[in-house]
């Protein structure tokens, strides 16, 4: 089996994340890690067993022996790790959203096609082997033509004006926050499924809490919970808590969707129900095992995730048998096993998502940040 190298760029949640479910890999070596400081490298590396650290991401691009690069790190180091990564020829796998704007995006499209290089951006929700059961499904004609599609991304982890994330910051993660980090995969997500690209849409914007208390040391993502009144300090909020979405897509179809990071006990419920002429399907990310299928003349379904009942061609991302759970951390996985296959052999197919994904997405979030400041429908070319 090759071995591959790879290096991780961000010592935070995802980095945490992406480490420890690249080595469920069993082909590729993390043997380096990129932190904003050097001792939070050296700290993150020292418990995840990778060999070297450094805050120069320089240092992973020189090294030939690299292949390899995540960019882990706060959205507005995305476009410029990502690009410098590209240029050093190096295959990428970017957390979503790729970039600040549709135009950088659209410059790290280009710049990866330039110089024929391996692109891959996180939307790993994608696949969920009942999602992908979805998926074949919706192309085999279960549902007849889709009609309605609906539903929600919540969460609750930045309810409390004491809540505090480097997301909040617009100059740190865009002008769109709760669209930007989680409306972006529930987009993705619904045209994925149905094969249908939105075509307009219309938003509305929220913030609740437009001053936050900061604390005055960092805190990781989904934590902090446990600071005293004396750790904060009160900062403007310039950044979105819930939005809501109405869409047209393809010719017929319509739908809407809400996102939020302030709604009280959930605490990652991405949820979607597509209602096609024939049958609909409702699918829940907190519940990632369990399938509704719903009928008009007969009863309805609940379907528990068995790759061996499944289609084909969603039971090859089941890697475990019927009533052994395949999560979170089970879907980034997916993403690497594909983009690794590309990567140890170029002539494979791309199975994952791309920067061109990743394009589209910020196309949209751009138009969603247009229709509210409008408080009006927008077309999406």
């Amino acid at each position: 089996m090759q071995r591959i190298k790879s290096a991780i760029v961000g010592t935070g949640f995802m980095g945490k994340v992406h480490t420890e479910n690249v080595r469920r890999l069993g082909n590729v070596d993390i043997v380096a890690v990129v932190g904003s400081r050097p001792e939070t490298a050296r700290a993150f590396a020292e418990r995840a067993g990778i060999p070297f650290a450094t805050s120069n991401l320089n240092d992973v691009l020189e090294d030939r022996e690299i292949t390899t690069v995540h960019i882990c790190t706060p959205n507005v180091d995305h476009f410029p790790m990502s690009l410098a990564a590209i240029d050093a020829g190096k295959a990428v796998l970017c957390e979503k959203p790729l970039a600040m704007t549709a135009d950088e995006a659209r410059q790290l499209v280009d710049a990866a096609k330039t110089k024929n290089t391996i692109n891959c951006v996180q939307h790993n929700l994608r696949y969920y082997p009942v999602v992908q059961q979805i998926r074949q499904m919706i192309l085999a004609g279960d549902l007849g033509d889709i009609l309605i599609v609906q539903g929600t991304y919540s969460q609750d982890w930045l309810l409390y004006e004491t809540d505090w994330n480097w997301r909040l910051d617009s100059k740190s993660n865009g002008k769109l926050r709760v669209m930007g980090d989680i409306g972006s995969h529930w987009m993705d997500m619904i045209q994925y499924l149905t094969g249908l690209q939105i075509t307009a849409l219309s938003a509305d914007l929220a913030t609740f809490h437009p001053k936050r208390k900061r604390p005055k040391g960092s805190v990781e993502t989904f934590s902090g919970k446990k600071l005293q009144p004396t750790d904060y300090e009160e900062v403007p909020i310039d950044t979105e808590d819930f939005g809501v979405v109405m869409l047209r897509l393809g010719n017929q179809t319509r739908g809407a969707f809400t996102v939020s990071q302030v709604s009280a006990g959930c605490k990652n419920r991405f949820a979607f129900e597509i209602f096609g002429s024939k049958a609909g399907v409702a699918w829940n990310q907190e519940q990632p095992d369990t399938l509704w299928i719903g009928h008009r003349n007969e009863p309805n379904q609940l379907i528990i995730k068995d790759g061996s009942l499944m289609y084909p061609a969603a039971a090859a991302f089941a890697d475990l048998p019927g009533g052994h759970s395949e999560g979170y951390d089970d879907s980034h996985k997916q993403v690497f096993k594909r983009f690794y296959a590309k990567v140890a052999d170029p002539t494979a197919p791309v199975d994952y998502p791309t920067f061109e994904d990743g394009l589209r997405g910020m196309i949209l979030l751009e138009k969603v940040a247009e229709s509210a400041a409008k408080r009006t429908w927008v077309d999406v070319q």
